[in-house]
């Protein structure tokens, strides 16, 4: 199935566009009025999903084109999401921590640091991105700098508590699987 949260939690059919299944299944997690950054938010499936949700969101990315994609789908959508352009790899702008932090196929080991710093005591951050097996699949990122080894995500979100996190091979259709780890991992 393919669609897209709308708000009250409807969905709306419309290829492409619907948040991961990881998200999905762990969005009741994610509360109406909750303060949620979706880094690297691309066109922004999980700022929509999460704003459907009731949640004020922050979404961040660098490609100006995307976050322009991204506006037109909310505002169609009626919902608020507030949109930044922001390279992750340059300077970051001092932010307030945030009830959620998502990171969605996105790596940058470096600032791993920087984004738990962002989850607020008893937040969570729900993160999902690429494994080295991703490789072998023929799409997708090849760079080791932004594939995870296997059983090293857990070590990237220390110390939050992880809650919930997975490693698996997944089908996106009919030709194409996905290698990935996920987490839900909590600020005590």
């Amino acid at each position: 199935m393919s669609g897209e949260l709308r708000q009250g939690g409807t969905l709306e059919r419309s290829p492409g566009v619907r948040p991961s299944t990881w998200f999905v299944w762990h969005a009741h997690r994610i509360t109406p009025g909750s303060r949620v950054l979706d880094l690297a938010c691309g066109e922004g499936r999980h700022s929509l999903a999460a704003a459907a949700l009731g949640a004020k969101v922050l979404a961040v990315d660098r490609d100006p084109l995307k976050l322009a994609s991204a506006r037109t789908r909310a505002a169609a959508a009626g919902l608020s999401i507030e949109w930044r352009e922001m390279d992750l790899e340059g300077e970051w702008p001092e932010l307030e921590p945030f009830d959620a932090v998502l990171v969605f196929n996105y790596l940058d080991r470096a600032n791993m640091p920087r984004i738990l710093r962002l989850v607020a005591p008893g937040g969570l951050l729900i993160m999902e991105t690429f494994l080295e097996a991703q490789r072998e699949a023929g799409w997708g990122p090849t760079s080791s700098d932004h594939l995870l080894r296997a059983g090293e995500l857990a070590g990237l979100v220390a110390p939050l508590t992880v809650l919930h996190g997975r490693e698996a091979l997944e089908v996106v259709d009919a030709e194409h699987w996905r290698a990935v780890a996920s987490v839900v991992a909590q600020k005590r």
